[in-house]
């Protein structure tokens, strides 16, 4: 039997919006204009999906949409069924909507036999512009693109006239175990949203990598942002986090959940990124 994922051939474009479907050598599986059993493969898909669709059209979530720490919608996911990225679950749900981020990346879908299912196959959103292409792709497929064009206007809304209260100034974005998020991604173009320097860009790091305690010191960023579930010391990974020698760095504390993906979420991690900046009340060094 041919592998899913050579039979991820066919586009097709809603209201607009690009779409790839799973389809067999026959002519690709057409969705309803209002899918009625959506199924999510993806974290990021997940919370597209619990922005746009209506609760009695999601049929599946993955196993991580109810984590606060992992997603900013859920609270929304809360009482929808969970998927443990099994094919058999989905074979079961029979789903005339799957929507993955991407899709290609699950086993589940891979492992699906040659009956097709209409896929929606997102790209990864590392940009605003992202993610507003994947609310577009994702409202229209799911038949509310009214909503999307709603959602993308309060998050301009939400983002129109933010300051850049950075000022140029250089932060690092420190997690446990002393990784450190470059340039290309989402949290780097939220810094530079809202006016700050990526430390990693001005050393030279790749998207991901690692900078021991010594080296944050030594190279002195104004801000450390971090994510809010290590405040507190809770393992090894975050008591690192805590040394005294990163003790009079000014820190930017927002959930990891806001940032994982690219999702709604954006909007309120760049206002909130804005206000902690104000609030420390430091002058430009």
């Amino acid at each position: 039997m041919r592998s899913r994922r050579a039979l991820l051939a066919l586009a097709a474009l809603l209201g607009g919006a690009g779409a790839l479907w799973a389809a067999t050598g026959a002519p690709a599986a057409k969705a309803p204009a209002v899918p009625r059993r959506i199924v999510s493969i993806n974290l990021c898909a997940d919370q597209l999906v619990l922005a746009l669709a209506d609760r009695g059209q999601i049929a599946g979530l993955t196993h991580n949409a109810t984590d606060p720490e992992m997603s900013g919608e859920a609270a929304a996911a809360r009482g929808l069924p969970l998927l443990s990225n099994s094919a058999e679950q989905i074979l079961a749900i029979e789903p005339d909507l799957i929507v993955g981020m991407p899709a290609s990346r699950s086993a589940a879908l891979a492992a699906l036999p040659q009956q097709s299912y209409p896929l929606l196959d997102l790209n990864t959103a590392n940009t605003l512009d992202e993610i507003y292409m994947s609310i577009r792709q994702t409202a229209a497929a799911i038949g509310h693109p009214a909503r999307g064009d709603a959602l993308i206007a309060r998050m301009e809304g939400e983002l129109a006239g933010l300051p850049k209260p950075g000022r140029g100034r250089v932060a690092a974005y420190y997690q446990r175990r002393g990784y450190m998020t470059g340039t290309g991604t989402l949290i780097d173009e939220l810094m530079t949203r809202v006016g700050l320097v990526n430390l990693a860009g001005k050393l030279g790091k790749p998207p991901l990598s690692q900078l021991s305690l010594e080296e944050m010191v030594a190279a002195r960023p104004d801000y450390l942002i971090v994510e809010s579930a290590t405040d507190k010391v809770t393992d090894q990974g975050s008591e690192m986090l805590h040394h005294p020698a990163l003790k009079d760095i000014p820190r930017i504390s927002i959930p990891q959940a806001w940032t994982v993906c690219g999702s709604p979420a954006y909007a309120t991690a760049a206002r909130s990124m804005a206000e902690q900046i104000v609030r420390q009340g430091r002058k430009p060094s």
